[in-house]
């Protein structure tokens, strides 16, 4: 795997630098009554770029169309970004920390927070349909479904929905992972989908890929779990223990530390496999991908 070598830590600093150019760019400072400050803040300067890197490697695994994805790559940060911005409001987690500095409610207050979450979200799917030619009509409308399905009520909204009525409830591991497949997974799973869909695999390749993504989803939160009883709030860069403060089920609270993190690990020897089976020639960001999933601390 790449994710000790300074291959994949060069990549993933020009992928990332190459994004946070493309945001820059495509983020409106000039949206009117101060939103376009709001917005830019929501985004810029913050966050790993998980999920626009994992398209961006897969459209490299696949040889897919590098502009739709950087696209793609961008317009799903956005709706990522616009979810954070909505949960940390009050009427959902209620926070005040996000990315290791004040929340976009906070800053801002609520009714900007909420706009500048609408108007990053609307933004995300502008960007996948551009006036210029250099997305074809059907590959914009592949990716809009993608990440409309990933987004919505049968993934991420419905997820969060689940969550907000889960709090003081003891939910088995089926009840759990379906949640967390939703309000996490499933747009780390559409990174992947939609980084596949910039190119033409077969349907066996793009069946493989997608397992793979559910299994990065699905790791990516057990890990979460374990770092909101194992990290402090400033390497985090959100509020450490609030999961538990809130009586909400997790994978720590179901499992125990020690076998959540075994659950992890099981979870992500899947996603490899997953690759693995894909028979494609380019994978090894992808593993370095997964890997860093696994051992990340904030």
């Amino acid at each position: 795997m790449l994710s000790d070598t300074t291959p994949f830590l060069a990549w993933r600093q020009a992928q990332q630098d190459a994004v946070e150019r493309a945001l820059d760019r495509w983020v409106p400072a000039d949206a009117p009554a101060g939103l376009g400050e709001a917005m830019r803040y929501a985004v810029l300067d913050g966050g790993k770029r998980l999920r626009p890197l994992l398209v961006l490697a897969t459209c490299e695994a696949v040889g897919g169309h590098a502009p739709a994805a950087l696209r793609a790559a961008c317009a799903v940060e956005l709706i990522h970004a616009y979810s954070l911005v909505h949960d940390d409001m009050p009427c959902m987690d209620n926070d005040v920390l996000r990315r290791g500095k004040p929340t976009v409610h906070v800053q801002f207050g609520q009714a900007q927070a909420l706009l500048a979450g609408d108007a990053l979200q609307a933004l995300a799917f502008e960007l996948l349909v551009p006036g210029d030619g250099s997305v074809t009509d059907a590959m914009s409308a592949r990716l809009c479904r993608l990440l409309a399905l990933a987004a919505g009520a049968d993934g991420m909204a419905g997820g969060q929905a689940v969550d907000l009525a889960s709090v003081g409830v003891a939910l088995d591991r089926d009840a759990l992972e379906a949640m967390h497949r939703r309000k996490t997974g499933a747009l780390l799973q559409a990174s992947v989908t939609m980084g596949a869909a910039t190119g033409a695999p077969a349907p066996a390749v793009l069946s493989a890929l997608a397992h793979y993504g559910a299994c990065v989803g699905l790791a990516f939160q057990v890990v979460d779990d374990i770092l909101d009883v194992t990290a402090d709030s400033a390497t985090l860069g959100k509020t450490a223990g609030k999961d538990a403060a809130a009586d909400k089920p997790t994978f720590v609270s179901l499992m125990g530390l020690a076998q959540a993190q075994a659950y992890a690990d099981r979870v992500l020897a899947q996603a490899h496999d997953a690759l693995r089976g894909t028979g494609l020639g380019h994978t090894d960001t992808l593993h370095a991908l997964a890997d860093w999933v696994g051992r990340r601390v904030s």
